[in-house]
């Protein structure tokens, strides 16, 4: 018999943890050595903020597993406290500090897996420690305590973590502010659909300064770029963003990418054949662009089974990253897949960009809500690059085309993809189906402008045409339309013969009509994409905190 193989797990959270229970799955003799820093494994840091709200009652519901439960169940030698503060890739060794007592031991590996996460940033400003950051069971605490006597809250940062701690400090009673150095919330999704999510956030009494510099913390305020003004604040939590906590790597001469992320390859294995690293710290490869770091939970644990299947002789490549991710927002959901508008015309990509915004189930049944999509598509190959959606349903629509993405349906595939269908769930025609025609129709063909696209085609020549009907209209217009109804179109299409037009409705879909019909009478027509909902969600986002149209996209 051979000698039972020992295998080292550096961090007891997600993809640490998957990789230590599926190896014990696989090995039922090894001996299996899992070392977190931290006072706690196996807890669910995803709702740390709900727990803060007061959603999530129970405390101990976070705590999914202790090293008790897991010696029990699994024979893990779970060591809490515990710090890995060196490896000899050589020796095989990791040497670890006991953080109670001060003792220092050396650990052989066989197998030693990295998975030690992303810290939070602390700003260089003045008045930093006194923010309070939120990665573990610990922090949550500190939080929950600093709030009990506050009163006034300041979020730097509006991304998923700071938004939903946002929330859950409003549920609490307190007043929140919501500092973000960029245009908008929600860095992954596009202006226009950020600024819904934005909207729901001050219907609900949150404060936003969008393009926004925190300079600054002091006892009761906090200070906004370089001086400029103020804003009181009793309790201020620190969301700007993460760093790879990838050290240990660093010093053991492991490949880093220039951000300092772990380098591994598709089976999750670093630059030496015997480590290998999962999680938050590690630079994935994606569907679509250069690698990067995704920081998602559900790819931590995937990954960390993946790397124990390929340390137990069952390999297999990881499959790419697709960056699917979803919030909720005072009852309203966003998702979110692949790369954005913004990005991909940055690099210079050639794309389509196709919005919509139908009911997120049949409009006859109760209770149904307008659900905004956006889909953008490679313009040569058809491929899927991304996808956004806001509202009822959102979570639904953006999983199929993840799955489309993955399976690699092209975006006209969309169209024939067969979906649930009953009033109180969708409609005949999917939201998701409606994308595929919409795209279907660009590419035979059809012609469609963009919301930030607009101002540059008027300035050429172009005419706008309203096609709604004169009570939409009474609540507000593209400056400079004009005013002609669907119905009364026809009549008037001969006398636009030769023009050049763009036809605009609520939502785009009246406007396809219109399209049509006009290009049948020789006019050059092109359809404003999703519409004047599109066009004012964009131009209203770009008033509130943009000087120019489009960091976007325009030029």
């Amino acid at each position: 018999m051979t000698s039972p193989r020992t295998f080292v797990i550096v961090g007891g959270v997600a993809g640490g943890m998957s990789a230590a229970t599926r190896l014990r799955r696989l090995d039922e003799h090894a001996h299996i050595i899992v070392l977190e820093r931290g006072a706690h494994v196996s807890f669910a840091n995803c709702g740390l903020p709900y727990h803060v709200g007061g959603v999530i009652t129970d405390r101990d519901a976070l705590i999914l597993q202790t090293p008790a439960s897991l010696g029990a169940r699994f024979a893990l030698d779970v060591r809490v406290r515990t710090e890995a503060i060196a490896i000899d890739p050589a020796a095989r060794t990791v040497s670890i500090r006991d953080l109670e007592s001060g003792v220092e031991e050396q650990l052989h590996y066989d197998a030693l897996v990295l998975s030690p996460g992303a810290s939070p940033l602390r700003i260089p400003i003045p008045g930093a420690e006194r923010g309070f950051v939120l990665r573990d069971v610990t922090d949550m605490d500190a939080i929950i305590a600093a709030a009990t006597d506050a009163r006034r809250v300041v979020v730097a940062g509006a991304g998923f973590i700071g938004l939903e701690l946002a929330e859950n400090l409003r549920h609490r009673g307190l007043e929140v502010a919501v500092v973000e150095m960029l245009p908008q919330v929600l860095r992954p999704f596009d202006l226009e659909m950020a600024h819904l999510v934005a909207e729901r956030l001050r219907e609900n009494g949150v404060e936003l300064h969008l393009g926004t510099t925190l300079s600054g913390i002091e006892p009761d305020h906090v200070v906004l770029d370089g001086g400029a003004s103020t804003l009181p604040a009793d309790l201020v939590v620190l969301s700007v963003g993460v760093r790879p906590e990838s050290g240990l790597a660093r010093d053991a001469g492991l490949a880093l990418d220039a951000r300092g992320y772990i380098v591994v390859d598709a089976e999750q294995r670093t630059s030496d054949p015997a480590i290998f690293a999962v999680g938050d710290a590690v630079v994935k490869q994606r569907f679509d662009g250069d690698p990067s770091p995704v920081w998602l939970a559900g790819l931590a644990n995937r990954h960390g089974r993946l790397a124990a299947d390929v340390i137990a002789g069952r390999p297999h490549a990881a499959a790419p990253a697709f960056g699917t991710a979803v919030i909720g927002m005072f009852g309203l959901a966003a998702a979110v897949v692949g790369r954005s508008e913004r990005e991909l015309r940055d690099e210079g990509r050639e794309i389509r960009v196709i919005h919509t915004h139908p009911m997120n189930h049949a409009g006859y049944y109760p209770g149904a809500e307008q659900l905004s999509l956006k889909l953008i598509v490679d313009a040569q190959t058809d491929a899927i690059l991304g996808a956004q959606a806001i509202g009822g349903g959102a979570d639904k629509r953006i999983d199929v085309i993840a799955t489309a993405m993955a399976g690699r349906i092209p975006a006209r595939g969309l169209a024939d993809l067969e979906l649930a269908y009953a009033p109180q769930f969708g409609s005949a025609k999917d939201p998701v189906n409606m994308l595929g025609y919409v795209d279907d129709n660009l590419i035979d063909g059809e012609s469609s402008v963009q919301w930030h696209e607009l101002e540059a085609r008027t300035e050429q020549g172009w005419r706008v045409i309203d096609v709604r009907t004169a009570g939409e209209i009474s609540g507000g217009s593209i400056p400079g339309s004009e005013h002609l109804t669907l119905d009364s179109l026809r009549d008037h299409a001969e006398s636009l013969r030769g023009e050049r037009i763009i036809v605009s409705c609520k939502v785009g879909q009246r406007g396809h009509t219109a399209a049509s019909l006009l290009r049948q009478y020789g006019v050059t027509v092109a359809n404003l994409d999703g519409g004047y909902t599109t066009w004012r969600a964009g131009t209203t986002a770009i008033r509130g905190v943009a000087p120019s149209p489009v960091t976007a996209a325009a030029a």
